[in-house]
């Protein structure tokens, strides 16, 4: 990626940081994220009792539309279920308040939909079964190193930017060759990547790997605070979160 699409560091360091008060071992990974069991691999099928990224990404959608006044909590409580039977009783489709393949091509989820309809039925999605445990420290390092100031969402953001270039034939098709392409991020230049990410990095990675996107596909992001390439401000805008302006 072009020199001029760097993120300009001074603002970064200079962002606040909340502590979590997490420990870490010799490895770097830290002690309280069982990367065993974290269950970044998300269930397409969403129904009572589900939690992750796509349940966030599915009460963003209700509520941004008027159907769901909850916390978008990653939790498919009750509420949730009211909210996702109200959208499919105003769509014509059945009302059991169970979020498949229907009700998540009308609500533009086309991930998650794409997901089951290639498992044939099966109960997981096979949309981050390709990324090792090393793949989501990683990415949670340069979420975090990149964005540790910004809102929960806009750390999910930054995440879902770096997975979007994966997908995409412009750049390397692996996650540390996103990251560690030759000028592509000011945290690696400057050595913040190198920084232990806390728990809600890793929370950001996890759930975005699980297929949460709140940049809707970009594959660039800036802050037009620092930015001064020409070419980076002639992309096509798709959304604006914090102080991160996300591209196509």
């Amino acid at each position: 990626m072009k020199k001029a699409l760097r993120i300009g560091a001074a603002t970064l360091a200079l962002a606040t940081v909340a502590t979590v008060g997490a420990v870490f071992n010799n490895t770097g990974h830290t002690d309280d994220y069982d990367f065993a069991t974290s269950g970044y691999v998300q269930t397409a099928v969403l129904k009572q009792g589900a939690t992750g990224g796509e349940v966030k990404e599915l009460q963003r959608r209700l509520k941004q539309w008027g159907y769901y006044n909850g916390a978008v909590d990653g939790v498919y409580g009750p509420a949730t279920v009211k909210a996702v039977k109200y959208f499919q009783q105003k769509n014509g489709l059945k009302a059991d308040g169970i979020a498949g393949k229907s009700t998540f091509e009308a609500l533009g989820m086309n991930d998650s939909a794409k997901a089951l309809e290639g498992n044939k039925g099966s109960s997981n999605s096979s949309s981050s079964s390709n990324y090792t445990s090393s793949d989501l420290y990683l990415l949670a390092k340069t979420i975090y190193a990149e964005a540790r100031g910004e809102t929960y969402t806009g750390q999910v953001a930054v995440g879902a930017v770096i997975l979007n270039r994966v997908k995409s034939s412009k750049f390397p098709n692996t996650i540390s060759g996103v990251v560690y392409q030759k000028h592509a991020f000011t945290a690696v230049s400057d050595g913040q990547i190198n920084l232990e990410p806390d728990k809600t990095a890793m929370n950001a990675a996890q759930d975005a790997m699980n297929g949460w996107d709140p940049t809707y596909g970009c594959i660039y992001y800036y802050n037009p605070a620092v930015a001064t390439s020409s070419w980076i401000f002639s992309r096509k805008t798709v959304t604006t979160i914090g102080k991160h302006v996300f591209a196509v």
